[in-house]
């Protein structure tokens, strides 16, 4: 008696806003998630333990590149950036869609968001455009809920803000970049401030007078787990999209460079762009790691 055909699906890990290995966000990416049920698609995310994994499925039309589907290990994402930006590369590098006039376009829960391709191999970057954020609220250092998340934090000029973004952060300028790499949070009090905000946790950014990027910046997730983010394109998008209400962007022209990642073991540079629309695009380098195929039964 033959044994049933094994379906081996291309499989892809990758460092997102980074130009080399280790340096990035990790990611990694079924290229081929057809029959895959919503349980196996959590269960292949909590089996890798990285930050986010997705799934890439044909596109329902001809409006969209592809489909895909993005699994923390505890739960689907509706969207982030780096999963968005990882995604496309593998999908270009695996030959699975063509840029239409430097444009793919992803097709998922957040709706179809267009990805501008610039440039070929090493030095190609992908940038996303970022569901709409909007300022929920504006709030005191001193307010209760936010008193212990931030003490002993030297802050800025900016009061601290909730935004929303396709997901929900506490933004918090600090005083000086290096005030805010040498800051130790307090895990007790973010995971407490997120859960009762229905937030991510707090990301704070100071001012740089770095060569290649304009802001340093941290993200502090509390729940669902507490740990600091390497690279987070969804933040720094809602972070963007503030700045821009307060006409406060570095750099020119809507364009600047972020820094993440350093106080956790990356160095991580995310490229942000606020257009003459108000959209913010959220982008950078992606390194491929790993190759291979995922058999999955």
């Amino acid at each position: 008696m033959t044994e049933p055909t094994r379906r081996l699906r291309p499989y892809l890990q990758a460092d997102v806003f980074a130009d080399r290995a280790g340096a990035g966000n990790p990611l990694a990416v079924v290229l081929d998630a057809e029959g895959l049920s919503d349980e196996d698609m959590q269960a292949i995310a909590r089996w890798t333990r990285l930050p986010e994994t997705t799934f890439v499925l044909p596109a329902l039309d001809e409006s969209s590149s592809y489909r895909l589907r993005m699994f923390s290990p505890r739960r689907e994402v509706p969207f982030a950036g780096h999963p968005s930006v990882g995604t496309a590369h593998a999908v270009l590098e695996a030959g699975l869609a063509t840029p239409c006039d430097g444009f793919l376009v992803q097709d998922g829960i957040a709706g179809k968001l267009p990805l501008r391709v610039d440039g070929e191999g090493a030095t190609r970057t992908i940038a996303v455009r970022t569901p709409p954020s909007k300022l929920l609220e504006t709030a005191s250092p001193d307010d209760p809920r936010l008193k212990d998340a931030l003490a002993g934090l030297p802050l800025g000029e900016l009061p601290p803000v909730l935004m929303e973004g396709g997901r929900r952060w506490w933004l918090v300028e600090m005083a000086d970049e290096a005030s805010l790499r040498s800051a130790t949070p307090n895990w007790p009090a973010i995971s407490a401030l997120a859960e009762a905000t229905g937030s991510m946790g707090v990301c704070v950014f100071a001012r740089s007078d770095d060569p290649v990027y304009y802001l340093a910046v941290r993200a502090w997730v509390g729940a669902p787990a507490a740990f600091e983010d390497a690279a987070s394109g969804a933040a720094n998008a809602t972070l963007a999209a503030w700045l821009a209400l307060r006409d406060a962007l570095p750099g020119d022209g809507g364009f600047y460079r972020i820094s993440q990642g350093r106080e956790v073991g990356h160095d991580a540079i995310i490229e942000l762009t606020v257009d003459e629309n108000g959209d913010v695009w959220s982008g950078g380098r992606v390194t491929s790691v790993v190759r291979g195929e995922l058999d999955w039964s």
